[in-house]
């Protein structure tokens, strides 16, 4: 069987986590688009793709967007089979999504079994100059949150802060995610 490292191939990764922590924002500002104040809830799910120059070839990554709204979990059930990645987003500003990062795992586990390649995504880091440091999320915590899932669990991971605000790291973020990917599947 061909790699889906070549020309044409595809991928599809799911983008996971608590509502408001900023999926949409990060798709929309990987696919070019500029970043919109405010907050509109994804509905069930949303997706886009785009074609990506990787490692010689030119490859389909189609990301699917999950609402992070606990009513459509019989929704996103679906969208999770066939997935090459996971992108499992937090916000530094909102504990509580960094506390509910592994019930996504979970989640993502009952419905596919073992994990693929997942980039944990420590998202919204342009907040931090507006928020007093206790109340925040640590770069530290987030780095020993992906180390647990690649030790304990064995799912191959990396860690990224990003903020879909300004851009920083969300290219780079793909481009990692995409490298696990690579990475896991030259194993097979």
């Amino acid at each position: 069987m061909g790699s889906r490292f070549q020309d044409g191939g595809l991928f599809k990764s799911v983008l996971i986590g608590d509502g408001a922590v900023g999926k949409t924002s990060i798709r929309r500002r990987y696919m070019g688009d500029e970043f919109t104040e405010g907050h509109l809830a994804t509905i069930g799910v949303d997706f886009a793709q785009k074609w990506v120059y990787f490692e010689g070839a030119t490859v389909r990554w189609v990301i699917w967007d999950l609402s992070g709204q606990p009513t459509f979990e019989t929704v996103r059930k679906h969208y999770y089979t066939g997935s090459s990645g996971i992108i499992l987003v937090y916000s530094v500003s909102d504990r509580d999504s960094f506390d509910n990062a592994s019930k996504w795992l979970v989640e993502a586990y009952r419905y596919m079994g073992d994990l693929p390649p997942t980039a944990i995504v420590a998202n919204k880091i342009d907040l931090r100059e507006s928020y007093a440091e206790g109340g925040l999320v640590s770069t530290q915590e987030g780095r020993e949150l992906a180390d647990y899932f690649r030790e304990k669990l064995a799912i191959p991971a990396v860690f990224i802060e990003t903020s879909a605000k300004t851009g920083e790291n969300i290219e780079h973020m793909f481009t990692e995610l995409l490298r696990l990917i690579a990475e896991e599947e030259s194993q097979i």
